[in-house]
């Protein structure tokens, strides 16, 4: 196809004010005047003409170039490919329209083969609106996407094009984030201040209730409490968006991932502690937990279980605290898998919730599968829990919803996981216990079957870990009679010459003593058989 390179100037007639055009005196300097391009395309679909010009060029060098590099584009396309020139001269047009640079031809290439868009346009929040479309997963996993780009990746990158995002880009929108979380921290600190004051204020009195008018003004069109964004859900946007841009990768439309390569805080997991006497005083004084994750001595699972002995729900507070089953797994656990009998049960459902709704769903990992063994006392609490479902299902008769979980409402249909935490919260609160979450009673099954001198792999299998590296991280020697008995038994392998010295001594003492009562035992026998005179 035809293309040249022409030289042009932009003077015009002093009188008349017609640009000069090829008249300018001046052309006649190479200096004079900038180059320009032009270059036919295939014709568009209607048969009509179109062609890339492009102007500016301060040297027959750079205009040459240019044309060359058009050309090269061009002939990207076989002869034979009528589709891959018209995706090229639509290309071409588009850029020689919008005045952006060429694109290169190597990564043109690469695109035209694997059936990209040749251009590059799509933009990051395009991409993760298209990548989330895709998706099949459970509805609470596409929730938490959703979420994540919504609320912070759309947002703070989503106008970025998809093939120009940088890990400075992230890098950026991350310290945004920590820069808003700091600003949401005043914001709340100042609120939190204003309310406080506003409680000290009377009621009582004119002068006291215009000041409470006025302040409650001034509370109003304060910001609301919010929540920061933490370290957890700051590595959850991350995987997100690692998650979304590894798929653009696979499909041929990005090489590199630069969500693999920013790098945030590391995120430290709480560990679980007891609720020790020294613990327990101190939460009584100040209300402050130790750790999020608390775990209630043998002692005291006893107690809360004795003091939720009549509520309709001990036979899930029981399995929860003895089993080890999550919050999700025990409400959706169904008879049909409950096998009392071979004093086992199958976990393979879940209810989940996703905002307020509640569905039925799998296990999420294929280590949630798993088969649960049961001990004697648990068989008999379910074995009770089942007589007292049996009887609740003729009372209700025909209103009685068949779903066939293990634990229901009262009518038999399903239990709604949220309402099931707050019915704990307030047992526990009930009880004078110090507070665990729900989530916690399972924690507890964990440290009483290592406390027991279970093997720690079929704790892991028990609680349906991936992997035993997760039970040992969690919960090893949480339980201080479990560190103090391995101390005793790692002492004991040490031979140490103290130690005889000290033995020997504390034997000889008791050998003196018992000779020493020996001794009076015989005095004082021998003075009973004395003849009297």
């Amino acid at each position: 196809m035809k293309g040249s390179t022409h030289r042009r100037c932009y003077c015009r007639d002093p009188h008349t004010g017609k640009p000069l055009g090829k008249k300018c005196p001046k052309l006649s300097s190479r200096k004079h005047g900038s180059y320009s391009i032009r270059q036919e395309l295939p014709p568009r679909e209607d048969g009509t003409r179109r062609s890339f010009s492009r102007a500016g060029y301060d040297s027959l060098k750079a205009a040459q170039a240019d044309l060359d590099h058009v050309r090269a584009l061009l002939g990207l396309a076989d002869t034979d490919d009528p589709e891959g020139m018209t995706l090229i001269a639509a290309m071409l047009e588009e850029v020689g329209d919008e005045k952006s640079p060429l694109p290169d031809v190597e990564e043109t290439r690469r695109r035209l083969k694997s059936g990209q868009d040749l251009i590059g346009r799509l933009t990051v929040g395009e991409w993760l609106d298209r990548w989330l479309d895709g998706k099949r997963i459970r509805k609470s996993g596409l929730s938490r996407y959703e979420t994540d780009i919504r609320f912070h990746l759309k947002p703070r990158i989503g106008h970025h094009r998809l093939d120009r995002l940088r890990v400075s880009h992230l890098s950026d929108m991350f310290t945004a984030i920590a820069d808003a979380n700091a600003e949401i921290l005043e914001q709340n600190a100042q609120r939190r201040a204003a309310v406080e004051e506003l409680a000290t204020v009377p009621w009582k009195g004119v002068d006291n209730r215009a000041r409470r008018k006025v302040m409650k003004t001034a509370i109003a069109a304060m910001p609301p409490f919010r929540r920061v964004t933490g370290p957890a859900t700051r590595l959850r946007i991350k995987a997100t968006l690692r998650a979304a841009l590894n798929d653009a990768i696979s499909q041929q439309i990005l090489t590199f991932n630069p969500a693999a390569h920013v790098e945030l805080d590391p995120v430290r997991k709480p560990k679980a502690l007891v609720w020790t006497d020294a613990r327990v005083a101190k939460w009584e004084q100040t209300g402050e937990k130790p750790s999020p994750v608390m775990v209630w001595t043998p002692e005291q699972t006893g107690a809360f279980l004795d003091s939720v002995a009549e509520d309709r729900l001990y036979a899930m507070w029981h399995l929860i605290a003895f089993r080890g089953l999550r919050r999700g797994e025990a409400c959706g656990q169904p008879w049909s898998e409950t096998n009392l009998d071979d004093h086992s049960l199958t976990v393979s459902a879940q209810l989940v919730q996703d905002g307020w709704e509640v569905e039925t769903s799998e296990p999420k990992t294929d280590s949630g599968f798993r088969v649960v063994a049961l001990d004697d006392d648990t068989v008999s609490v379910l074995k009770r829990h089942r007589e007292q479902r049996d009887a609740d299902r003729e009372e209700w008769g025909s209103a009685w919803a068949e779903t066939g979980m293990v634990f229901t409402q009262e009518d038999g249909s399903w239990l709604h996981p949220g309402k099931v935490t707050d019915l704990f919260e307030r047992l526990v609160a009930a009880s004078g216990l110090p507070p665990i979450r729900l989530h916690d009673l399972r924690h507890g099954a964990a440290t009483l079957m290592l406390a027991a001198g279970i093997d720690v792999k079929i704790v892991s299998d028990t609680l349906g870990h991936s992997d035993t590296r997760i039970t040992r991280d969690i919960y090893q020697s949480v339980l201080p009679q479990v560190g103090k008995n391995a101390a005793e038994a790692t002492a004991k392998l040490v031979p140490l010459q103290r130690k005889t010295e000290a033995e020997g001594a504390r034997k000889a003492a008791e050998k003196a003593a018992a000779k020493a009562k020996a001794e009076a035992r015989a005095k004082k026998k021998a003075k009973r058989k004395k003849p009297k005179k």
